[in-house]
């Protein structure tokens, strides 16, 4: 759930968020995300637009649903002190039965950091932290208390209970082809490739590497790829959401040559059902991708787009 703008009042915005969670359930989607950010992100809005704390908003999912996962899209790991993170979604998980998920990156949306008092430091800083978070949070989400020197952080013998269990899934997100891959190799269960769908050939040839040099069968490693859907029932009205959509962000698709609105539109997958299923068949699950995360940006707050989703692309990945 990329977008919390649905034009109502805030009263109204969080039971939104309910009933999209529980359409996504009830349609057999393994997991429900929203964003680790203060401001809306460049591309989507502006940084004034609605955005809701996640783990707050997480833990109110969890009340408010059965069965579906819980997760950030990926947790900022320069946001939190990572035993104190290591200790919030195990709790999520005890509050969710079981249902948590840790998504987490290196963390990137400089203006954030600024005017919220995070030190973002350099692009280098950022994945040396990452990996440090990562020696303590892992531990401590399976039973162990770690004591950690670092750089950036340091534990002394952390202890991390209630646990409802020792196997709590780690999801990596990102692009980078050799710091953030070689993190997923390590220590992830899954990784969230974000990328041009035109990339995934080369970005799965990366991973495949990374866990070639830890030694790890990269079978074990499960991977989706982030796309934003555009679907309705009637296909031109999605690409008119999808024209609309762009137009808001100073891209007019009409006035681009082929190549351009090719690179334009490489993450976006729009139509009909049928158009939708096509699309991500081939220019994303074909490739060697397990599986998509969706971000239905334009319309998935309207009540039968999330369902709509879930109908049109659940017969693709499960086997």
């Amino acid at each position: 759930m990329p977008n919390f703008s649905y034009s109502r009042s805030v009263r109204e915005l969080f039971p939104t968020v309910i009933a999209q969670a529980r359409e996504a359930e009830a349609a057999g989607f393994d997991t429900a995300f929203v964003m680790d950010h203060f401001y809306q992100l460049p591309g989507i809005g502006e940084p004034d637009e609605p955005m809701l704390e996640a783990y707050t908003a997480l833990a109110g999912l969890a009340a408010s649903t059965q069965s579906i996962q819980l997760s950030a899209l990926v947790t900022g790991n320069t946001y939190r002190n990572p035993a104190m993170l290591a200790k919030t979604v195990t709790t999520l998980d005890v509050v969710s039965g079981g249902r948590a998920v840790l998504g987490i990156g290196a963390g990137w949306f400089e203006l954030e950091h600024r005017q919220f008092g995070y030190e973002f430091g350099t692009f280098t800083d950022r994945f040396e932290r990452l990996g440090e978070a990562l020696e303590i949070i892992v531990p401590m989400l399976r039973g162990q208390r770690p004591t950690f020197e670092g750089k950036w952080y340091r534990t002394e013998g952390a202890i991390n209970e209630p646990r409802i269990r020792d196997d709590l899934p780690i999801l990596i997100g990102g692009s980078g082809e050799k710091k953030t891959f070689a993190y997923a190799a390590r220590f992830a269960d899954h990784l969230n490739v974000i990328c041009n769908a035109s990339e995934l050939p080369r970005k799965l040839d990366a991973l495949d590497a990374r866990c070639a040099e830890i030694g790890r069968d990269r079978s074990t490693l499960e991977t989706s790829f982030l796309a934003f859907v555009m679907i309705d029932e009637d296909g031109d009205r999605a690409r008119r959401l999808q024209r609309d959509f762009l137009l808001a962000r100073g891209i007019d698709l009409s006035a681009l040559d082929e190549d351009e609105r090719a690179a334009a539109t490489d993450r976006q997958f729009v139509g009909d059902p049928d158009d939708v299923a096509e699309q991500i068949a081939s220019r994303v699950l074909d490739r060697g991708i397990d599986g998509v995360i969706i971000n239905l940006v334009a319309n998935g707050h309207e009540p039968g787009i999330v369902e709509l989703a879930g109908r049109t692309l659940g017969g693709l990945v499960r086997h």
